[in-house]
């Protein structure tokens, strides 16, 4: 039997979709992550660091990809301070950034395993990059995951840093601070 073809959508993500996207966050950390975090360190981020960014989703800079109806992908970009992490993380003086002077941060990237490495991420990033470059940013900035990183450097992105988001035990989420110029040709 021949296969049918899937309608895959990009779309602004909606208060509406959090449920959804909750569940895609689960299943991509708890997956995606495997090789790069112990499950101490997945349960932890899980439970203190990613969530959903209502923020993002309120700026109308948080993205999802639909295949058939379901919530595949995921990913952001913000004109705010924070680094990474949710809006948890957001300072009270987490103002927005100067498109002249700061970079824009990529944010929350969560693919489901089964759809990795079938270009919606870069899909996602591609998006990001462009709104963002609209808004008059040159420069895109982000707190990496390690499982992340390939992905990133792939598009042209270079570490700058190396740092850690401090979990309720005496563990350590390792982020790799990365950076790119809009300014540039993608590699």
């Amino acid at each position: 039997m021949p296969k049918t073809s899937l309608q895959i959508s990009l779309r602004r993500a909606e208060r509406a979709d959090i449920e959804r996207l909750w569940t895609l966050i689960d299943v991509s950390v708890r997956e995606l992550h495997a090789d790069y975090y112990t499950p101490e360190q997945i349960d932890l981020a899980l439970a203190e660091v990613y969530e959903v960014d209502t923020v993002l989703i309120d700026d109308g800079t948080y993205f999802l990809v639909e295949e058939d109806g379901e919530i595949v992908a995921s990913g952001g970009w913000s004109k705010h301070a924070t680094l990474c992490g949710g809006h948890n993380f957001a300072r009270p003086a987490d103002e927005v950034l100067d498109p002249a002077t700061d970079a824009a941060k990529i944010r929350a990237f969560f693919v489901r395993p089964s759809h990795a490495r079938r270009g919606l991420a870069s899909l996602l990033l591609e998006r990001c990059e462009c709104e963002a470059r609209a808004a008059g940013f040159q420069r895109m900035e982000m707190g990496a995951t390690l499982s992340g990183v390939p992905f990133y450097a792939a598009r042209g992105y270079v570490e700058t840093d190396r740092t850690g988001v401090n979990l309720s035990s005496s563990e350590t989420l390792a982020v790799v601070r990365m950076e790119r110029s809009l300014t540039d040709s993608r590699p």
